[in-house]
């Protein structure tokens, strides 16, 4: 079976919709920003703060590249990580994306309703949050409309399991 590779913007649902769908499909899940926690021993905050974003997307890099073909995982990815290192490129090579396009609105409302301490770029006391989501999710989308499947949205776990059923 192939690996299924979540992409989208923060607070898109990727690590909530990824558990349930490993839970469905008796899958291994795994949430690349976890590893990187992991392995760098610091909260993804303090890597962008100590280190910066561009030490961070490598960490993304070298993390994905751990992950090779038909290893049955759901994998929740960085909403920036599609978009640096030809990274979009291996997402694509090693199992099938699906891009959780899920509207601005609803991620500042997701944003706000959670902890963002564990999303440096997205801070809720930011007047402009909505506008630099926007910014960002524009900057983003050719990288993730290169996904396999595209689910716009706000999707449960089940509507893209019936979505993704044809690629597996």
């Amino acid at each position: 079976m192939k690996n299924i590779f979540l992409i989208g913007m923060p607070s898109s649902g990727k690590s909530t919709i990824g558990k349930r769908m490993a839970d469905a499909l008796h899958y291994h899940f795994l949430d690349t920003d976890r590893m990187i926690v992991r392995g760098e021993g610091r909260s993804v905050a303090d890597i962008f703060a100590q280190d910066g974003e561009a030490y961070f997307r490598e960490a993304e890099r070298r993390v994905l590249r751990t992950i090779k073909p038909g290893q049955n995982l759901v994998v929740s990815t960085g909403g920036g990580m599609p978009c640096y290192h030809d990274n979009m490129g291996y997402i694509n090579a090693t199992g099938v994306s699906v891009f959780l396009d899920v509207p601005v609105s609803a991620l500042v409302r997701r944003i706000l309703a959670h902890n963002a301490s564990d999303r440096p770029l997205y801070q809720p006391n930011n007047p402009e949050l909505a506008d630099a989501l926007q910014q960002k999710h524009d900057a983003r989308l050719p990288f993730y409309q290169q996904a396999d499947i595209i689910i716009p949205g706000e999707a449960d776990a089940e509507t893209v399991l019936h979505k993704i059923g044809t690629w597996l």
